[in-house]
């Protein structure tokens, strides 16, 4: 007894279940992308055509109203584990980059200063850190070829 075959084949291909995969695709990609921002403080960098390759464990942020951010990375040398960007002054930040320093004399210190920011308060911070023997990297953004 020969049995037979109830279905045909189709001619055409469905891409629903693609475009389902597509969207999610999608979705994953513009999630991640807002977990992955490089600073919590809106600060607008001069232009440079040199870039440095180092990666300066303790950042310093000068806002576009003169206030001054530090952000230490975790590093098992140091004692100090705070991550998240605060407000100091600049006696505090004076006395943070001497502790820092003296923990670990071979890290290095990157400046994010605004582009509106005055020039004595950039030449304070840089004037800071060479007196603590720091290594300073001054940040910019990179110089668009046009």
């Amino acid at each position: 007894m020969a049995l037979k075959r109830n279905f045909q084949s189709l001619d055409t291909f469905s891409m629903s279940s693609m475009t389902d995969v597509i969207f999610l695709l999608l979705i994953f990609f513009m999630v991640t992308s807002t977990i992955i921002f490089p600073s919590a403080i809106d600060v607008n960098l001069p232009q440079s055509s040199e870039q440095s390759s180092d990666k300066p464990l303790t950042e310093v942020y000068i806002d576009a109203d003169s206030k001054y951010y530090i952000v230490v990375d975790r590093n098992d040398s140091v004692d100090i584990t705070n991550t998240a960007p605060r407000e100091v002054a600049l006696e505090q930040l004076r006395a943070e980059l001497s502790a820092i320093h003296a923990a670990d004399s071979t890290r290095g210190v990157a400046l994010y200063a605004d582009s509106l920011v005055d020039y004595g308060k950039v030449v304070d911070i840089l004037d800071m850190a060479a007196r603590n023997n720091m290594r300073m990297v001054l940040a910019t953004k990179a110089k668009s070829l046009n």
